[in-house]
């Protein structure tokens, strides 16, 4: 690279918890990029400290069309009068302005697609709202020239939909090296107790949340940890207080990432339970399925394509075929009771990891951002 390029990402949360984010900006500053990420800055937001450049908008509204209305407009004029060589688009309800600032000022324009945006339950619920996204992909994404994505399902997806080549780039975990890890007790994890997690930044509508916590009302000797953030976590503490769970269901917000894997590393066993209610879900990888890899902790998930396949693949975990609660409580007793197979799945989490890591999965951009710029 003859100067110092300077990429622009943008993302619409808050910067916080999204490592996939994270983890392009210190590669980009790796090989040799100036990066700015760009987000939004809410009222509960937490403070953060990266080593490039952020800029956090704040906006009058949190939700709504009024509020991506308003964070589509300050996007585009906060871009349209930044130094850009590379504009890093992080999902549809930020590609429009940079597509318009691609087009206006002839930069370059990198779509990172996190998922298959337009099924997600939250527009599949919502036709009209869901038609308004469908056209702006339809729009720009056949103009598109540098694509990826997170898995092999959504690429073929979007291939089959536009003919578009794409690339893969999994949101995998990167290499974890414990170091301050804190104890059960400084956490707050109960001892004495088999402890079940659930993670993540988007705990919503259709991920099994709601059929773990019934769960719990079948189980004795165990506890189960909620640590991230989504829009059902409100009724989840309401369904807690209504079904007496209050001690065996705890709640610990949003954390940073380092603080998360202490919980992570501290369960016995991690739970992904995406159900198949639409076409966003049933391609969906979620990023704590790696997370439970790389602490080894093993994997009880419901049967979704790209993760069934990796907990097959490696054997570090059981798939489920209902979220039935009782059947779940059922299966993680079943699990419970057997410790031989446990430390198995732990053992096999290691050899998956030293496989499946974003040090490895990296090798994909070391070839795409050259070509961007070449």
């Amino acid at each position: 690279m003859s100067k110092k390029q300077h990429a622009i990402v943008s993302v619409i949360n808050d910067l916080y918890t999204d490592q996939r984010v994270h983890k392009v900006c210190l590669f980009l500053q790796k090989q040799g990029y100036e990066v700015t990420l760009v987000g939004r800055l809410q009222r509960n937001s937490n403070p953060i400290d990266r080593p490039y450049r952020t800029i956090r908008m704040r906006l009058g509204v949190e939700k709504g069309p009024v509020f991506y209305a308003f964070f589509n407009l300050r996007l585009f004029f906060l871009l349209l009068f930044k130094r850009i060589d590379v504009l890093v688009a992080n999902d549809l309800d930020t590609l429009l302005p940079n597509y318009l600032i691609a087009t206006l000022r002839r930069k370059k324009l990198v779509y990172d697609s996190h998922e298959y945006f337009t099924e997600v339950p939250e527009l599949v619920s919502r036709p009209k709202v869901q038609r308004v996204w469908e056209r702006i992909e339809g729009f720009i994404f056949p103009k598109l020239n540098y694509i990826y994505t997170v898995n092999e399902s959504i690429a073929n997806r979007y291939h089959l939909k536009y003919g578009k080549n794409i690339s893969v780039v999994r949101n995998i975990s990167p290499k974890w090296i414990p170091t301050d890890v804190k104890t059960k007790s400084e956490l707050g994890i109960p001892e004495n107790q088999f402890v079940l997690i659930f993670q993540g930044a988007g705990i919503n509508i259709d991920r099994g949340a709601e059929e773990a916590v019934e769960a719990m009302h079948f189980l004795e000797g165990v506890v189960l940890l909620f640590v991230g953030d989504g829009d059902v976590i409100p009724a989840l503490k309401k369904q807690v207080e209504s079904l007496n769970l209050t001690g065996k269901v705890l709640f610990f917000g949003k954390r940073p990432y380092h603080e998360l894997l202490n919980f992570t590393l501290h369960a016995d066993l991690g739970l992904t339970l995406d159900k198949d209610t639409n076409i966003n879900y049933r391609f969906s990888l979620p990023n704590k399925v790696f997370d439970y890899m790389h602490t080894q902790t093993p994997i009880l998930a419901s049967n979704i394509l790209e993760v069934r396949k990796i907990v097959e693949k490696y054997d570090i975990g059981q798939i489920i075929e209902s979220h039935d609660p009782k059947f779940l409580a059922e299966t993680i007793d079943a699990i419970r009771l057997n410790p031989t197979q446990l430390e198995t799945w732990k053992s096999n989490c290691i050899i998956a990891s030293n496989a499946e890591n974003w040090e490895n999965e990296t090798r994909v951009l070391e070839t795409f951002y050259p070509a961007v710029n070449g």
